[in-house]
């Protein structure tokens, strides 16, 4: 019988080989932002610390009479590095290649741009309160996750002077974008890219074990029905593959304003970050609000 660490290891399967060559995952966050010229910290929030990266948007001249409102784009990473090998959970789920960050960066709007890594990401182990292994594996969508993440919206909405949120999600952080969502009444609109949305039947699919302990996204829909979301999906993705989305939004409300997006020629670690700054040009995004 599959046991659910062998599903695991499909998801992070080639994460492993960046492991071994003992990167400093740490670094490559510190060095893509400061390249960027982005600012950096490690804020409380919650039952976690959060490891945050963001960049403020262009000032207004105080002279102006047209202050518009902002919105806040946020980034949500992925699950990272949950396990080292088939049976063996990663002591740190630190991610090797950050997917979400580098597609943060890439963003070209004007407004401010947040990047928020999962609880135990980036943080331990001097910062890794409540680190756990489960919260990187079966409760990596633990309600005590979404609240340590939501506060930490909270927290950048009002330092980065915003109104409105969209949130864009990674894989995982795809899973953790239409959770939060379902919870907040200042989000704009969500996109999702490679996302696990419905985990119940993403597991299903393989024949393994549940996220016991986990959020399932899909039985948030009803909450989700007026909000404007766009699904990226990969056509050569195995890990989650678009079956996922596409039930995940037969589960929606009618009329919800959605769409589905299929790049036939992507898997689940290529090319989302490297194409950003392209395929965040596509007119389906422009439904949501301040895109």
């Amino acid at each position: 019988m599959k046991t659910i660490r062998v599903f695991f290891s499909l998801f992070f399967g080639m994460l492993l080989v960046a492991c071994s060559t003992n990167l400093n995952r740490n670094a490559v966050r510190d060095d893509l932002t400061r390249a960027a010229g982005w600012s950096s910290a490690i804020v409380p929030a919650g039952n976690f610390d959060i490891a945050a990266s963001w960049r403020q948007s262009p000032p207004v001249p105080a002279s102006s009479s047209d202050q518009p409102e902002k919105t806040l784009f946020v980034y949500l990473e992925g699950d990272g590095l949950a396990y080292i090998t088939p049976s063996r959970p990663s002591p740190n789920p630190t991610p090797t290649n950050p997917v979400a960050l580098r597609m943060a960066i890439a963003d070209q709007h004007n407004d401010p741009v947040l990047y928020l890594a999962r609880p135990c990401q980036y943080v331990m182990p001097d910062h890794g309160r409540n680190c756990a292994r489960p919260y990187w594996t079966l409760k990596r969508y633990a309600p005590e996750i979404v609240a340590s993440l939501d506060t930490a919206l909270d927290l950048f909405k009002d330092k980065l002077g915003a109104k409105k949120l969209v949130l864009i999600g990674y894989s995982g952080g795809g899973a953790l974008a239409a959770l939060l969502a379902a919870k907040r009444d200042d989000v704009a609109g969500i996109v999702t890219v490679v996302a696990n949305l419905d985990t119940r039947f993403w597991t299903g699919r393989a024949g393994v074990s549940p996220l016991a302990g986990s959020l399932d996204p899909a039985d948030f829909t009803a909450s989700l029905g007026q909000l404007p979301q766009v699904h990226f999906s990969g056509g050569k993705d195995t890990t989650v593959g678009p079956e996922v989305t596409r039930v995940f939004m037969a589960k929606l409300p009618t009329n919800t304003p959605v769409s589905h997006i299929t790049v036939a020629s992507y898997d689940h670690f290529c090319c989302w970050a490297r194409d950003w700054p392209h395929l965040s040009t596509r007119q389906d995004l422009k439904t949501i609000p301040g895109w």
